[in-house]
């Protein structure tokens, strides 16, 4: 069962400042929690990123904005289910340019499922 998204913002050096801003007004707009502004690669992310947290009842409402809003930039959306190999794997979807993730630190699917159950 899902319980709610995440979705990451991905920039770079010379879009850090529109995805800041874009990351802001979805902050503003819609009071969904905003993670840091990182300016390297972290978790499986390959590129710079910020996440925001939204929640079932707000995703349609977010997810149509995002997508007429982030001008350009690739934005990596995935559920919540409390399995982090299935949520970046299964429970994805993309808007504007995909990314490979490294899908290293989550283990085998074995490891995943196991953990995901404890």
């Amino acid at each position: 069962m899902i319980h709610g998204f995440h979705a990451h913002v991905y920039y770079d050096e010379h879009t850090f400042t529109q995805a800041a801003a874009l990351c802001q007004a979805a902050h503003q707009r819609f009071d969904v929690p905003m993670g840091r502004l990182h300016r390297r690669p972290v978790g499986p992310h390959p590129c710079w990123s910020c996440q925001l947290s939204i929640s079932i009842e707000q995703f349609q409402e977010v997810l149509l904005w995002l997508m007429q809003a982030r001008n350009g930039l690739s934005v990596f959306i995935h559920g919540l289910s409390g399995d982090d190999l299935r949520d970046h794997t299964e429970l994805v979807m993309w808007l504007g340019r995909s990314y490979p993730l490294d899908l290293s630190l989550f283990g085998s699917p074995a490891d995943a499922s196991r953990s995901s159950r404890s």
